[in-house]
């Protein structure tokens, strides 16, 4: 068996990436469509062309699209001792002010600033890779994977927002408990957990109107998404789904985020059935599956040197050009704002995206939706 995978990623980081560059020496069928929004990118109408030989659904075999889940939004307990929670790793939380907040991951600085709150210092991927305008006074305290433990003292916190997902920041919780900072963990893979992060910042702020504006109304938009393909009755697409990087390629089932929202839409995840291209990517076994659509989502410094290795590792084969997926120019890669970093107020976007490229017959309908 081909193995296409078997490197280590624990020094992958999710760094900045630059502009994919167009020009390739592969057939253009074998590059990925570049997706910023697929809405405006003039993809076809066409059908999903169904793979010949494989176990894919029967025509009649339509698209199952996953009911939203119960809203765990309740309003965290507000006492004259200030806000009470439970936080994503289960650690009781009460955060009596939030003058000096440090936020020690990019996308978790936005949502506070979403529901109204202001930052005394955050990290490095707020700045460079989010874009934050921040402002001139905004200390920035080390990368997400390794905080400055001192500079973030040093800032008098009296809350902060660290991911529950980010070992070296997990590690920190003993050190904070023991200097007397109130913080709280939090992980966003769905949008509900979004949802849930903002009801808590918003209890803290007061801010009401942007809780119905950055959560309740984009979770409108989710939901008027997921009814338009649930009553188009359409066909359910097996796709496989990509994370690549400089050094390497792995599938991803349902479990992430990206690969949440395509569970949502209905799409049959080919590596959700099969475990072993989760454990060890190879050729073989995409062969096999032959998915409908490819989606590549691309994570580390350069987006450039993931597609490089995509192209000489996978493309490079010449039974690529022969998967379904490749044929029918339903190889994309998908924009990094709406489906590696967390989409935040723009999940609405995110799966009109994603929508629009299993269901093109649909494009015009989504459009409208936007």
């Amino acid at each position: 068996m081909d193995s296409l995978f078997n490197r280590n990623t624990d020094s992958v980081t999710g760094g900045e990436s630059a502009e994919p560059n167009t020009a390739s020496q592969h057939a253009a069928s074998d590059v990925p469509v570049a997706v910023v929004n697929p809405l405006y990118a003039g993809e076809s109408a066409g059908e999903h062309a169904m793979p010949a030989g494989t176990s894919a659904p029967a025509p009649d075999t339509c698209v199952y699209v996953a009911e939203p889940a119960p809203q765990q939004t309740a309003k965290a307990a507000e006492t004259q001792s200030g806000v009470t929670f439970t936080d994503a790793m289960g650690y009781p939380v009460t955060v009596q002010s939030w003058n000096r907040v440090v936020s020690l991951y990019g996308s978790f600085a936005e949502t506070w600033t979403l529901a109204g709150g202001t930052l005394a210092a955050t990290t490095e991927d707020a700045i460079k890779e989010r874009g934050l305008d921040l402002g001139t006074d905004i200390a920035v305290i080390g990368t997400n994977q390794d905080p400055n433990t001192e500079e973030i003292l040093a800032q008098n916190p009296d809350f902060v927002i660290l991911n529950a997902e980010v070992s070296e920041q997990t590690a920190l919780h003993e050190f904070l408990q023991e200097a007397g900072v109130p913080h709280a963990y939090f992980k966003t893979n769905t949008f509900d957990e979004y949802l849930a992060m903002l009801r808590t910042f918003c209890d803290m702020t007061g801010r009401e109107d942007l809780y119905e504006q950055n959560g309740l109304a984009v979770q409108q938009q989710i939901t008027d998404v997921l009814e338009l393909v649930q009553n188009a009755k359409l066909p359910a697409p097996n796709v496989l789904l990509l994370r690549a990087y400089s050094s390497g390629c792995k599938a991803k089932g349902s479990d992430n985020m990206t690969g949440a929202m395509l569970k949502d839409l209905g799409a049959i995840n080919i590596a959700d059935a099969d475990d072993s291209l989760l454990e060890n990517l190879s050729m073989e076994n995409i062969i096999a599956d032959d998915p409908e659509d490819i989606f590549v989502v691309t994570m580390g410094a350069s987006q450039q040197k993931a597609l490089d290795w995509l192209a000489e590792n996978l493309q490079a084969n010449p039974a690529w050009s022969g998967l379904s997926a490749v044929q029918s120019g339903h190889y994309y890669l998908l924009d990094k704002a709406l489906f590696h970093y967390k989409p935040n107020a723009r999940w609405g976007e995110s799966y009109r995206t994603l929508a629009a490229l299993l269901y093109p017959q649909l494009a015009d309908q989504l459009e409208a939706l936007a």
